[in-house]
């Protein structure tokens, strides 16, 4: 039996960085990380096959927040910044790779919208905002502000190369809460941007948003924080259930032990703390129980340059729902960061599954790779067979922010004050990104 001030749950992005940021703030706290897994890292995982580095989850983050780039900083480890080719970007259009303009009058010209589609976006700026604090779902909000063209050719693809979830039931407020407040705040989309454009004009420059990584890899990241905490974190040991006697939390684990802590944060999955608190709280058990994550297959292939008819020279492409596909999209990772494939070759990595075919993600292998090239071939003029290929499976993938998901939030909130100094934190509740995992982290600390 062990007892530790403070015990996190859970040895992802959230976990680790949480504790640095504790112990940053007082070096002396006996923190206790306990990780289920025989690795740490959550769904940050980083393999060099054969030259190939492959990501098998999370691949960068964007630069737009400080949090992240600072905490490199303070770990020695250089952001990596991606190429000019991460900013070519296309969507698949009635069967046709279709490049997505990076400025507005070029959007205008382009063949992704009808004319009709585009007279009817352009409206958006006479349409008056909904005054109601209402939970709409993604489809529901961009279909009535921009239309449904616009929706259904771009919003949804893009909402399903983030989450790979399905918009007719996301949250447009939870999942994508500036835009949402456009409506509330200036009245409309177009209002908003161009509010935005005159604040940001009348401020100091901003440098623009680019995708950052690290040259090993997003694992590099957490071998940083695993140097640092190394001590602290006990890998292979899961978490069982978590009870309260007098003013501690004992902290039963799988193997017997029981880990005492005044102190709990529980930073890994939510069907995880499900299972974790439903002797504690069996109300708040119930309500983790509705977050959905279905699965997610990652499937890299490594192809020779000059088998890929249609370029190498771009981030990738995205799939809208309507064009009846099985891959959700295709990321070009060599051509995103340097040194993700040898000389001469390109690595790619397509996303099969996610919320609205999870029976996808879990095919054999064989079925897997199958679907994702007869997808791939035609699209990228792809001659010949790959010479590496690599899958990386996640049964329970990425959170669900569905329609009602910050009542959720609330009513857990509501639950928690039952319960001092219990705490739950990670990708399942405000922002699923490893920037916003680490500002919520930061945030965290800052009430011990």
């Amino acid at each position: 039996m062990g007892s530790a001030e403070i015990v996190i749950v859970g040895g992802g992005i959230s976990g680790l960085s949480l504790a640095y940021f504790l112990l940053q703030k007082n070096p002396k706290l006996d923190i206790k990380i306990v990780e289920a897994e025989k690795r740490i890292g959550g769904k940050i995982v980083t393999e060099n096959v054969s030259g190939f580095l492959c990501e098998g989850g999370v691949n960068g983050f964007l630069s737009n927040k400080p949090s992240t780039i600072a905490l490199a900083k303070e770990l020695n480890i250089e952001p990596l910044r991606g190429s000019e080719s991460s900013k070519i970007r296309y969507i698949l259009i009635n069967g046709k790779l279709t490049r997505v303009p990076d400025n507005p009058i070029k959007f205008f010209l382009s063949p992704l919208l009808t004319f009709s589609g585009k007279i009817r976006m352009l409206k958006e700026y006479f349409i008056p905002p909904i005054k109601e604090n209402i939970d709409e779902t993604i489809e529901s909000f961009v279909s009535r502000r921009v239309g449904r063209e616009f929706y259904e050719k771009l919003i949804d693809a893009m909402s399903t190369g983030i989450y790979a979830g399905d918009p007719s039931k996301m949250s447009m407020k939870s999942c994508f809460p500036k835009v949402y407040f456009l409506e509330k705040k200036y009245g409309g989309l177009i209002k908003g941007l161009i509010a935005l454009k005159k604040e940001k004009k009348d401020a100091k420059a901003q440098p623009s948003t680019v995708l950052m990584s690290f040259k090993g890899g997003m694992k590099e990241l957490i071998q940083s924080l695993e140097s640092r905490l190394s001590s602290r974190i006990l890998k292979g040991k899961k978490v069982l259930i978590i009870d309260r006697t007098n003013n501690y939390y004992s902290v039963h684990l799988e193997d017997g032990d029981i880990v005492e802590a005044e102190r709990v944060i529980l930073a890994c999955p939510a069907h995880e703390s499900a299972e974790i608190l439903q002797v504690l709280s069996k109300e708040l058990s119930d309500i983790l129980k509705t977050i959905p994550y279905p699965p997610l297959s990652v499937v890299a292939f490594g192809f020779r340059r000059e088998q890929i008819g249609f370029g190498t020279s771009l981030y990738g492409f995205l799939i809208p729902y309507r064009e009846k596909r099985k891959i959700l999209g295709t990321l070009f990772d060599s051509s995103i960061f340097p040194n993700r494939a040898p000389e001469g070759y390109v690595l790619l990595r397509s996303m099969i599954g996610g919320r609205r075919a999870p029976e996808l993600a879990m095919l054999p292998d064989e079925k897997l790779i199958d679907t994702a090239l007869s997808e791939l071939k035609p699209l990228l003029s792809i001659k010949g067979e790959p010479e590496f290929i690599k899958i990386f499976r996640w049964e329970k993938a990425i959170p669900q922010y569905e329609v009602g998901h910050e009542d959720k939030l609330n009513l857990m909130e509501q639950i928690l004050t039952k319960f001092p100094w219990l705490y739950l934190t990670g990708n399942a509740y405000r922002g699923i990104s490893v920037n916003d995992c680490i500002e919520n982290s930061l945030k965290l600390a800052d009430k011990f």
